[in-house]
């Protein structure tokens, strides 16, 4: 589980989020994770393009955030991505 991500309002638009996540792919794929999952919230709309963007898929809000409006879950598939992004487009 991806957890307590944030990049400083100065580093934004720089890529440095989107190789913030592919360290943490490439992490949990070496210690033999076949996923991950995480929660944002309602009012971070760039956090969850960037989520979107990198292959997550929405899905239905996990303990302790199942009673929670403003989460918002997403879960991404990490065997057969190499490189963490999805092959989809």
């Amino acid at each position: 589980m991806l957890n307590r991500m944030y990049v400083a309002p100065q580093a934004r638009g720089s890529g440095l989020a989107t190789a913030l996540v592919a360290a943490a792919e490439r992490v949990a794929r070496e210690f033999g994770a076949a996923g991950m999952r995480l929660e944002t919230g309602v009012r971070q709309p760039a956090a969850r393009r960037l989520y979107e963007r990198e292959g997550y898929r929405r899905i239905p809000a996990f303990p302790p955030h199942e009673n929670d409006p403003e989460s918002v879950c997403y879960a991404k598939d990490l065997a057969g991505h190499s490189n963490g992004r999805s092959n989809a487009s």
